[in-house]
């Protein structure tokens, strides 16, 4: 009887052991065409490359993801699982202040560009451009993400409502804030400077301004979009 159970658990073990194997490696595999699709583009990254950094199989990228862009579906679910985490929880530790948290989340898109030279930008964007019209089936994950961003956007213009006046509409304004964070990185990386993304972010701190009813004191201080030398302060 105890050779029975002992049995039982040793192989209870062993199934438990290889369903963490696998997920294992289909974590691996997500997050290895995460990283280099966000490097050089949908297109530009092969199989064969996925397969060099994740460390995996081919067999087990097939049985997980039977199509590449069934892989660019899954990373898509990542990043919108990453979006808080690693996009709104770093800006929020640094303000307070709803509209100071704002602008701190798209302060970070500047640290990036700082960071990559240029090189890297906002990867839901650059999907966007990139595949939107060749691979329809994943447009609607690209929406999801960029709806889930503008959610957000627009749970802090909520939390500011009191200071706004009565006819602002959270969703639209907080699309507005999407389509200026967007503009202003591809500009940025385009013209291989901080100038167009400071204008762009400048402009809209002035239009928060020009809404906020009875200058409202902010928790912090502005963030400064000036120039690029404004990065050595960063």
């Amino acid at each position: 009887m105890r050779l029975i159970v002992s049995c039982a658990i040793i192989k209870f073990e062993l199934n438990d052991q290889s369903n963490l194997s696998r997920v294992d490696t289909r974590e691996r595999i997500i997050e290895s065409a995460r990283g280099l699709i966000f490097q050089q583009g949908y297109s530009a990254t092969g199989i064969a490359q996925i397969l060099k950094e994740s460390g995996a199989n081919s067999g087990s990228l097939y049985h997980f993801f039977p199509t590449k862009e069934d892989l660019l579906a899954a990373v898509l679910e990542r990043y919108k699982s990453m979006l808080e985490p690693q996009v709104l929880a770093p800006a929020f530790e640094r303000v307070s202040d709803p509209v100071e948290r704002l602008f701190a989340v798209l302060d970070g898109y500047r640290r990036l560009l700082q960071m990559t030279d240029f090189h890297l930008g906002c990867p839901i964007g650059n999907l966007a451009l990139e595949v939107s019209n060749s691979h329809p089936q994943v447009r609607r994950l690209i929406v999801e993400n960029f709806e889930a961003w503008a959610n957000a956007i627009r749970s802090l213009i909520e939390e500011a409502k009191g200071r706004l006046p009565d006819d602002i509409d959270p969703e639209h304004l907080a699309r507005h804030v999407l389509a200026v964070m967007e503009g202003a990185v591809m500009l940025a990386r385009a013209y291989h400077s901080f100038e167009p993304f400071d204008q762009a972010v400048n402009h809209l701190r002035d239009y928060f301004d020009r809404l906020v009813q009875d200058g409202s004191e902010w928790s912090a201080p502005r963030p400064a979009y000036q120039n690029v030398s404004n990065l050595e302060n960063l």
